[in-house]
């Protein structure tokens, strides 16, 4: 038996909320059941769809990790003179990789370098698991398209969560969405736990409000 698994993520960009990220382990000799599903890059699924494959994946797979990555956390890693957003998310993904120890391990990977943060991975491996790092990852393995899937929608759950907490519309969440420029512009400081305040569309309306104030002395 070998026991392969994709590992990818959602909501790299947005400049409000969570990054989610996923790995999925299944039986290499299953992966005809993804295929069967119609799985495929999350991207390429309208939210419909998403939503329908979510639970047939979760049924099919072995085991699924699931990490959701604070606006604070991810801030953290972007403000530091040690790490970054790609070894934050690199530490998490060998975090899911040692925990669910599978033979092969195919993951999305977020850095232009793939020999070096295959290396950085490989560095703090402890399971024996032969990987493999692919720009666009998730159009080219199934199994990483259907750990695409179940990042995408819990993240779109995790937003929906903020909706109802704060009762308003903010978009899309990306920084080039006018509706969420607005928001943000309107609302930085009055909701500041669920922004990302490292990205620059945050810094620049906090920016203005600040020498705003200073000048009104």
């Amino acid at each position: 038996m070998t026991t392969i698994c994709g590992i990818d993520e959602a909501g790299r960009g947005p400049v409000i909320g969570p990054l989610v990220m996923c790995a999925l382990t299944i039986d290499k000799k299953d992966e005809k059941k993804l295929i069967g599903i119609g799985v495929r890059d999350s991207k390429q699924l309208s939210p419909k769809q998403r939503e329908e494959m979510f639970s047939k994946i979760k049924a099919a797979a072995a085991k699924i990790e699931v990490i959701v990555v604070s606006p604070q956390e991810i801030d953290k890693a972007v403000e530091s003179e040690e790490t970054n957003l790609n070894w934050l998310e690199a530490d998490h993904t060998i975090e899911m990789i040692n925990n669910l120890a599978p033979d092969i391990a195919y993951i999305d990977c977020p850095s232009n370098n793939i020999n070096a943060y295959s290396n950085y991975l490989r560095t703090k491996l402890k399971a024996k698991t032969e990987l493999h790092a692919d720009h666009k990852a998730d159009e080219k393995y199934p199994v990483v398209s259907a750990a695409s899937i179940i990042a995408k929608v819990t993240r779109d759950r995790e937003i929906e969560k903020i909706h109802k907490k704060i009762g308003e519309d903010f978009g899309s969440g990306y920084p080039a969405d006018p509706t969420t420029r607005k928001f943000l512009e309107e609302n930085w400081k009055k909701f500041p736990e669920i922004f990302r305040k490292s990205w620059a569309s945050y810094k620049e309306f906090s920016k203005k409000k600040g020498q705003r104030r200073l000048g009104e002395y």
